[in-house]
């Protein structure tokens, strides 16, 4: 019996997330251009920092190696992963920041421009040779999807115990 998720396959769910990210970092320029609190600013900023490390661990432990393994195309594959690694640093930046950091807002507009350009990439390329492989997308979506929800539970226990 297949498992179903709320998704047609695994690069709406992967969308998806895009889409989500997408609108935290409208809500955060809105505060900025509001002169939103610092609280709510650095609270956005942690959450989109937790959704795109969760988002990059999927693509990078289940979807880019299945596509990899289809298409064969390893300089796509290890360009977003190099997109990958220069968003990391700048999340490991906003993670590394205080609430009251002056740079913190300036950081999320570079993140920003770096997951823009990252997405483009993946919906034009990535996503449109996944869709034509030979790859069963609603069952990669189960995959991500139940990935996805263990990673949550696992961000959110290590967000709880810090807050302790």
């Amino acid at each position: 019996m297949k498992k179903h998720v709320p998704f047609d396959d695994a690069v709406d769910l992967l969308d998806a997330d895009h889409k989500a990210v997408k609108k935290m970092f409208l809500d955060h320029a809105t505060l900025c251009e509001q002169s939103g609190t610092e609280e709510g600013k650095y609270a956005l900023a942690q959450s989109i920092c937790q959704a795109l490390t969760v988002h990059s661990q999927l693509e990078e432990e289940i979807f880019y190696p299945l596509v990899r393994d289809v298409i064969g195309k390893d300089e796509l594959m290890e360009d977003a992963l190099e997109d990958h690694a220069q968003a990391k640093e700048v999340i490991d930046q906003i993670q590394a920041m205080n609430i009251a950091d002056p740079q913190l807002d300036s950081a999320v507009k570079v993140l920003k421009g770096l997951i823009d350009q990252h997405v483009l990439q993946e919906r034009e390329v990535i996503f449109l040779k996944a869709r034509y492989a030979a790859l069963d997308l609603k069952e990669i979506a189960v995959l991500l999807f139940e990935r996805k929800q263990e990673l949550m539970l696992s961000a959110k226990a290590h967000a709880s115990k810090e807050a302790i």
